[in-house]
């Protein structure tokens, strides 16, 4: 085969304009797509640094085609870094939108610059492969015993990258697994708790729960109304009374994605109103528990579990084992 046409002069700069464009469409519109984590990885790690060497370097003398390809990607892992950081001092911030916007103005103008500059050349590069380009680029024929094993060597660690990087692409690893548990105050906002209250008063607040588990999880939830004191002298937490509270319930939630783009949402949400019949100073622990709950020992005749194992609960949410939220109310007589 022979030298391309002059249709086919600028295919691969035009090609990078085109699947920038795509990109952009695929975010938007299909963002879960495999189609979209490849061109995003290519869109960030070699398109910059390809169309900036283009446009550098047009003339095919000036570099050789394993100088441009691992200087692709060498420039675009430093070229990406520079524009978040120019962003990180605008209003836009470091954000899906403004880096995509960038990057694809920076690969387009840079595009168009590198088809001038190849118009422009005496003797252009361009990236049209052929068997018998590919015996004069290696110069095979004239190459020693080293030089071809170090060729091959190349190849074969080009070949295990790419491998590579599919398997991660269609391997993903799960990111981090947590449940946000949360009381809001009756305005749904997090303020105004009913923090001061009289002997039978109503109280309400709103327990929300968001599932980053990766699976459906069933979630318990219990409340209690607790009377407890620190001993300085032995530094342990001593536990008076323990009333169950009504209103325990269970809810199962599918996993839902973490967004850091978009605006935060509620996945569930109840309201919990109560009442508390006994004055002084009380906590009330809402306690949440995954897939199954801890059973309870037998009700004491006073309904007090102080002196019971469910004590644990309260001691185990207070070192953080059990997750768990608290407020502190005031009862007046």
């Amino acid at each position: 085969m022979g030298e391309p046409t002059r249709a086919k002069k600028y295919w691969d700069l035009i090609t990078i304009i085109a699947l920038s464009i795509l990109l952009d469409l695929l975010i938007f519109y299909s963002p879960d797509s495999l189609l979209r984590k490849v061109l995003g990885l290519t869109f960030v790690l070699f398109f910059p640094g390809y169309v900036f060497i283009t446009a550098l370097f047009p003339n095919r003398k000036e570099l050789d085609n394993l100088e441009r390809l691992a200087l692709s990607f060498g420039l675009s892992i430093a070229i990406v870094p520079l524009i978040g950081l120019g962003l990180n001092y605008t209003p836009l911030g470091i954000r899906l939108i403004p880096i995509l916007v960038s990057l694809t103005i920076f690969n387009v103008v840079l595009a168009l610059a590198a088809i001038y500059r190849r118009a422009k050349a005496f003797e252009p590069w361009i990236p049209w492969i052929t068997l018998d380009r590919i015996r004069e680029e290696l110069e095979w024929e004239h190459s020693s015993r080293i030089d071809k094993a170090l060729t091959v060597f190349l190849i074969i660690a080009i070949l295990a990258s790419i491998g590579t990087l599919g398997y991660v692409i269609t391997h993903p690893k799960p990111g981090e697994t947590f449940t946000e548990f949360y009381i809001l105050g009756p305005g749904g906002n997090a303020t105004d708790y009913p923090t001061d209250l009289r002997v039978g008063q109503n109280g309400t607040v709103i327990i929300g729960i968001v599932n980053h588990e990766h699976r459906n999880v069933t979630y318990y939830v219990q409340m209690w109304l607790v009377n407890l004191t620190w001993d300085n002298t032995t530094n342990t937490t001593i536990i008076h009374e323990m009333y169950p509270m009504p209103g325990w319930f269970n809810v199962t939630l599918p996993h839902v994605p973490v967004d850091i783009e978009g605006n935060w949402t509620p996945q569930f949400e109840k309201n919990y109103t109560f009442s508390i019949d006994r004055h002084g100073k009380w906590q009330v622990w809402f306690l949440l528990f995954k897939d199954n709950q801890p059973k309870l020992p037998p009700a004491p005749p006073d309904g007090n579990y102080a002196e019971t194992d469910a004590r644990n609960l309260i001691l185990d949410a207070i070192n953080g084992t059990i997750q768990s939220l608290k407020l502190n109310i005031e009862v007046k007589p």
